[in-house]
């Protein structure tokens, strides 16, 4: 295969693959409405505004992230008193308590994992912009593993939602979901529709630009 040939992209050929089945059309979707001829899903080269779409998000998510992580994610009531705990300040008592395999496992799903999406994001939003033709296979390999990662951070709030079920023990002690989880809830879910909006295919459209 020549490098002319590896580098011609869909979008150059005036081809369009159906996002519904698949299908690569090998006629140009010129008409707005025009359908594919399999399954009737609207065709389109790339999703419409895909970069403001995924900005959106993006920035909604860091906006929500910071009191995700200053708020408390529980509250716990004994003999009634009441005291409230943030993501790092369970890490910490779990780290000192010996729980060490715990405390990693809720660090890294909770605060790494939630910052390194983010920063993998803002890269790829970037670097698109940018129209960069730099290494459009990492690249892509990088936005599959956001996106697959990506669930895995709501085990925090798996977790306060099995302490919540369990400890309830009337007027002796409890525990509460605090403003914190719903927060850290809400950055979940929008960084996977972060995830979702963002087109990778516009991170090959420059591929060959420079060869």
């Amino acid at each position: 295969m020549s490098l002319e040939q590896a580098s011609l992209t869909a979008l150059r050929a005036q081809r369009a693959s159906c996002h519904g089945c698949g299908l690569l059309v090998q006629e140009a979707p010129k008409e707005p409405q025009k359908k594919c001829s399999r399954c009737g899903v609207p065709l389109h080269y790339r999703n419409a505004n895909s970069l403001n779409r995924t900005w959106a998000l993006l920035i909604t998510a860091i906006i929500f992230y910071i009191p995700a992580n200053l708020m408390p994610i529980t509250l716990t009531t004994a003999l009634g008193k009441t005291e409230g705990d943030t993501i790092m300040q369970g890490v910490i008592y779990f780290l000192f308590h010996g729980d060490w395999p715990v405390a990693l496992v809720i660090f890294t799903a909770s605060i790494l994992v939630p910052i390194l999406k983010m920063a993998a994001l803002i890269y790829l939003l970037v670097s698109v912009q940018r129209h960069s033709p730099h290494r459009p296979l990492e690249r892509t390999k990088i936005y599959r593993m956001v996106e697959f990662v990506g669930r895995w951070s709501m085990i925090d709030v798996f977790v306060v939602t099995i302490m919540v079920a369990l400890v309830q023990l009337g007027a002796v002690a409890s525990i509460a979901a605090g403003s914190g989880a719903i927060f850290f809830c809400a950055v979940v879910i929008i960084t996977m529709l972060a995830a979702e909006s963002f087109d990778p295919r516009l991170i090959w459209d420059k591929c060959g630009d420079n060869d």
